[in-house]
């Protein structure tokens, strides 16, 4: 028992600890270097060894060693924040939690943390980042559901501030972008219902105000001219819409004399809808009607063997979104901080 840390004084080292957390001199002391050393290998400056710059590294990773923001920002004028701002909303399915990873994997062996800035689909997108540029609370802002004609994208050129977009823009601003081609997925889930002798197709699109509806959208109609197929209007609904929404349109749209034979989804949680809407009509994927998705998990084949899907990474968007801020924060060139994800092949599971 005396080899054991009684119960209380190991309370008393974490609370001293918490209270005197380590700092650039423990650094030195424990690894024998000079303070300034420490400090210059922990910004990766060019001028300190390979060798010395992963041994300095290492050891402030072990003992949870974090800088001073407050000191920083002093010294530098910087507060180390990438924020990433974010419709409270977003759609369910891992798209937020892997957006998030993403961002964060590829800050970790940075000096940048992430935080994250909500807002509510009912407020006005401008006012968190607003926030974020006015009380100058981080260093460079990331934003998704990206507009055409954005003016969050606007505010920031010309304030100045660094940023990326999930999606791109048509407003005659160059600016960094991670984006997934949403033209192309909507070609090849097209062309393979086409392959599957489907002749009246459907889209459920995103809202036309986001930018990624006039990529589907022009990808939908062009693949539909190629193929000599007709499309099925899909009514009032977007992929935005609620499950019990797209459910109960879906479903009086099968029972319609001229239904779809077809669906192209834009977004997983809504093919989960598209898919009960088709049951509650009585037919059946598969073999009424074929439906092909985006997901950005991997759960749609377990709702029903008998789709098919188009993997989107979102920790890869994120991943690259961190890049193109951090690159934009260190003055690189747009042209080199701007990224476009082609679609995997579909992917057909069986039973």
């Amino acid at each position: 028992m005396n080899d054991k840390t009684p119960p209380d004084e190991s309370a008393e080292q974490a609370a001293s600890a918490e209270a005197n957390p380590p700092t650039l001199k423990t650094i030195a002391f424990m690894t024998g270097l000079g303070v300034t050393t420490v400090s210059r290998a922990l910004k990766d400056a060019p001028e300190i060894g390979a060798a010395t710059r992963q041994r300095v590294q290492l050891v402030a990773r072990q003992i949870g060693y974090r800088p001073n923001r407050a000191g920083v920002r002093l010294r530098t004028g910087k507060t180390n924040v990438i924020s990433l701002v974010l419709n409270t909303e977003e759609q369910i399915g891992g798209f937020v939690s892997d957006l998030i990873y993403g961002i964060s994997e590829a800050l970790a062996q940075t000096p940048y943390h992430l935080v994250v800035t909500p807002y509510s689909r009912n407020n006005d997108p401008l006012e968190p980042v607003r926030y974020v540029v006015e009380t100058a609370s981080a260093d460079g802002v990331i934003i998704s559901r990206t507009e055409p004609d954005d003016k969050r994208v606007r505010y920031m050129t010309e304030r100045g501030m660094p940023f990326a977009t999930h999606g791109r823009t048509h407003m005659g601003i160059d600016h960094p972008f991670h984006d997934f081609d949403n033209h192309a997925y909507s070609v090849e889930a097209v062309k393979t219902l086409a392959a599957l002798g489907r002749k009246r197709l459907a889209l459920l699109a995103p809202p036309s105000n986001l930018s990624y509806f006039r990529h589907m959208r022009d990808g939908f109609a062009d693949a539909l001219m190629e193929h000599g197929l007709s499309e099925v209007p899909f009514p009032t609904a977007t992929v935005d819409h609620s499950i019990e929404d797209i459910r109960a349109v879906t479903a009086e749209l099968m029972r319609r004399p001229n239904r779809p034979d077809g669906f192209v989804s834009g977004a997983g949680a809504g093919t989960f809808a598209l898919v009960a809407g088709v049951e509650d009509a009585g037919f059946r994927v598969g073999e009424d009607v074929d439906i092909v998705s985006k997901q950005s998990s991997k759960l749609l084949h377990l709702l029903r063997p008998q789709l098919y899907v188009v993997n989107e990474d979102v920790r890869l968007a994120g991943a690259e979104l961190a890049r193109a801020v951090l690159g934009r924060i260190a003055g690189r060139d747009v042209a080199s901080l701007q990224s476009l994800s082609k679609p995997s092949a579909v992917e057909a599971y069986e039973a």
